[in-house]
């Protein structure tokens, strides 16, 4: 079997050909493979699950693809990076379609509230939240090497992660109140806003990945 340096889970819900173009662009000379094969999961270096659309259609696309092990087993054992849905997964439970998640960070994913989302000015905030917004880092991490605190990323979600315990948070964004959008354990780093879509400080967060060792 070919030897793969980064594997891009493909379980159907995801914006594959943008990521795996940014991480081709960053990993020059490294093997990135797009898979839906548990084995090549399992024999990658590292790995990137990316996420787009509901809770509970990507839930039944990564089980119905018998995938749901080998995510797991890639998330406890190797540099991880989820992107978007791909960071919701990784809770125990979201408010979207009452779904269970993979239960490897320990907190819920709930939905922006309607009532309270209004800016200081009194102004009306969109939900799905959509657009470029400043990331605060909370902690220090190889990944936001080179990358100024408050880069804006871009985001496009309509539910947020509470982790039960703050110490995971790596980095929060304001819309309007704090909320996490990016997560850090171990060998897993997580962003709530899209890296493949966030210009040059999106390729920066991507190319630390490649080159991390924890």
């Amino acid at each position: 079997m070919q030897k793969v340096d980064i594997a891009v889970v493909d379980y159907g819900m995801g914006n594959l050909r943008s990521v795996s173009k940014a991480v081709e662009h960053v990993a020059s000379g490294k093997t990135v493979v797009v898979t839906s094969d548990a084995k090549v999961i399992h024999g990658a270096e590292r790995v990137i699950f990316p996420g787009q659309g509901a809770m509970p259609d990507c839930m039944r696309e990564l089980d119905s693809r018998n995938l749901h092990s080998a995510v797991i087993h890639a998330a406890e054992n190797k540099p991880f990076f989820g992107i978007c849905i791909g960071m919701q997964l990784l809770f125990d439970h979201s408010e979207e379609g009452d779904t269970a998640g993979l239960g490897l960070i320990k907190g819920n994913v709930k939905r922006f509230a309607h009532d309270q989302m209004f800016d200081d000015k009194g102004e009306k905030l969109k939900v799905p939240h959509m657009g470029w917004n400043q990331v605060y880092q909370l902690q220090a991490h190889p990944l936001w090497a080179g990358i100024e605190d408050a880069t804006r990323f871009y985001h496009v979600h309509s539910y947020y992660a509470v982790p039960d315990n703050s110490a995971v948070t790596a980095g929060a964004t304001e819309y309007p109140k704090r909320f996490t959008s990016a997560v850090a354990r171990d060998n897993i780093f997580a962003t709530q806003f899209h890296v493949e879509k966030s210009a040059q400080a999106g390729l920066q967060l991507l190319s630390n990945f490649v080159n991390w060792k924890p």
